[in-house]
């Protein structure tokens, strides 16, 4: 950098310079760490041209090139990782190599939130709505991985999270190998969440899903799988005999286990990408069907549910009851004064999105109005009097 930086009173002046820039001139990285791996360091980095921060990633050459084909897949993904544009894979900016330092610097998007286990711990009370909306996020992002590579390390500490917006991305792809059949990749990632023909040497793409099952089954227990075994072999021997960790028979909301089951079965019954984005588990509806509570139990947590519902349930179709109906959830005014768990009615036949006058069921006048407003929504106003009015 050219002249002189002016620093701010209390600010170290190392947390104000760029210690180092990229060979454009473009990006200039900070001292401050991001997070530190055994073969990688992520800095706060800055991009002068849009003004942005960016995660400056640094790799020791020494960690990964072995032989001069190691050379060759290294320079394979790097390009890959150029062509990946999906709005649930982070950005990848720019890289290069620094023969100097025997580095090689890529440059990415950072994330206001850090990655998903960081913001899982730090906020311990969600609804079973937002897990859901990540796992499709990270399955849509998976989707398109595969027309192009494997991941073969997916967790929650290599996906992040905007707090702000709830977006998900897929992101350290660096250990990613090019879908080849040819051969097999070599056998990479973490143990805890690597399937059992990872250690065969022979896989393919559902390796991912495995490890997205084992992604689920941390979010909502906040530990690692298999966080009983205290090495790696006795990791190894439990996944290559079948036995899955002890967290997943702590979920006792039926829904949520077998869905990661279904993630985690042998890979000639594991489903797809596509196929879990279709499960009627992930559907989305507006109107409370995922407001189911999400049991956990934990000796060592005990200040409630994990997953937290509110306290309204409400069903409704054009010919069934409207039972336990909480109406400002569904955007009445202050002209309906009905609270929680009040009403008790039975409608026949009623047509939403037609108007519904002067229903009588005895000495109570019961009145319907129903329309279609905007985004398919439904406006529903409900009168009950008795006959004083």
């Amino acid at each position: 950098m050219n002249g002189e930086a002016s620093f701010e009173h209390g600010l170290e002046p190392d947390i104000l310079e760029f210690v180092e820039v990229d060979p454009t001139g473009r990006y200039g990285r900070y001292n401050e760490i991001l997070g530190k791996g055994s073969s990688k360091t992520v800095y706060k980095a800055f991009d002068e041209y849009e003004g942005i921060e960016v995660a400056w990633n640094q790799v020791k050459l020494h960690d990964l090139l072995q032989s001069s084909e190691d050379l060759e897949r290294l320079y394979c993904e790097i390009h890959l990782l150029k062509t990946l544009k999906h709005e649930n894979i982070m950005k990848f900016y720019t890289s290069w190599v620094d023969t100097d330092n025997r580095n090689i610097n890529f440059v990415t998007e950072m994330f206001t939130s850090g990655t998903l286990r960081q913001y899982r711990l730090k906020h311990r009370r969600v609804n079973i709505r937002a897990v859901k909306h990540w796992c499709r996020q990270i399955l849509r992002g998976l989707l398109y991985l595969h027309s192009h590579v494997i991941h073969r390390d997916l967790k929650c500490d290599n996906i992040f999270i905007n707090g702000n917006q709830g977006e998900v991305k897929i992101g350290d792809l660096g250990l990613a190998a090019i879908l080849r059949k040819s051969h097999a990749a070599r056998c990479v990632g973490t143990p805890e969440f690597m399937a059992p023909e990872v250690y065969e040497e022979e896989y393919n793409e559902l390796v991912d899903i495995y490890s997205f099952g084992m992604c689920i089954l941390e979010m909502v227990t906040f530990e690692y799988p298999y966080s009983e075994c205290t090495h790696p072999a006795q990791i190894y021997k439990k996944v290559v005999s079948g036995k899955k960790p002890e967290a997943l028979y702590k979920v006792k909301d039926p829904e949520v286990r077998e869905f990661i089951e279904k993630c985690l079965a042998t890979v000639s019954h594991r489903l797809t990408a596509m196929e879990l984005l279709r499960d009627p588990f992930l559907e989305i509806d507006d109107y409370g069907s995922e407001l189911r509570l999400l049991e956990y139990q934990r000796d060592d947590y005990d200040s409630g549910p994990l997953v937290r519902q509110p306290l309204y349930d409400v069903h409704f179709s054009n010919s069934s009851s409207l039972i336990n109906g909480y109406t400002n959830y569904l955007g009445y005014g202050p002209e309906c004064d009905i609270g929680y768990n009040s009403l008790d009615y039975e409608t026949s036949e009623i047509d939403l999105f037609a108007r519904q006058e002067d229903r009588h069921s005895g000495d109570v006048d019961l009145i319907i109005k129903g329309k279609r407003i905007e985004n398919d929504d439904i406006f529903l106003r409900l009168r009950i009097a008795d006959k004083e009015g």
